[in-house]
């Protein structure tokens, strides 16, 4: 799992207020910030940006979004921020049948996306295995025998 990723911008301002702007939809917000280095999250800050003009390449990273409505609203925020968009709000089915996402380019060429993946729901009237329905309802599991076959095996040994 990671913990934080740091991006290279080539303007350190622009990228703050851009970061700030298009990334408001999924919570984050700038939480930590050091001379040159800004910290934005939501909970903690995982995205790093720190300017680096020299050693700019462009990548791609995908933040988490709590449902489709917020990958819609990254969206139209990163476009109103600056962002050109990469590939508008909607399912991936390539990427999974429950992927939902959106792609922008910021200020300096980084593909950056939104993502929703959806929990699939489990089928109406699904029994659990090795449940058993009791009046009322409620499910409830058999217990295990004593001993189980390994202990009725070494019994019929003797």
């Amino acid at each position: 799992m990671i913990n934080h990723l740091t991006l290279k911008v080539s303007d350190y301002q622009r990228a703050k207020q851009f970061y700030g702007a298009a990334l408001a939809p999924l919570g984050y917000t700038v939480m930590m910030e050091f001379e040159g280095y800004a910290g934005l999250g939501a909970g903690h800050p995982d995205l790093w940006i720190t300017a680096d003009p020299q050693n700019l390449r462009p990548m791609h990273f995908a933040l988490s979004a709590p449902d489709q409505a917020a990958v819609d609203a990254f969206h139209r925020a990163a476009l109103a921020a600056g962002a050109e968009d990469n590939g508008k709000p909607g399912p991936r089915p390539d990427y999974g049948p429950n992927y939902y996402a959106a792609f922008v380019h910021d200020p300096d060429g980084h593909n950056v996306e939104a993502v929703f993946i959806a929990t699939p729901k489990p089928a109406g009237g699904a029994k659990r295995a090795g449940a058993k329905r009791k009046a009322g309802g409620t499910a409830k599991r058999a217990a295990p025998r004593k001993g189980g076959k390994a202990g009725a095996k070494r019994r019929s040994r003797r």
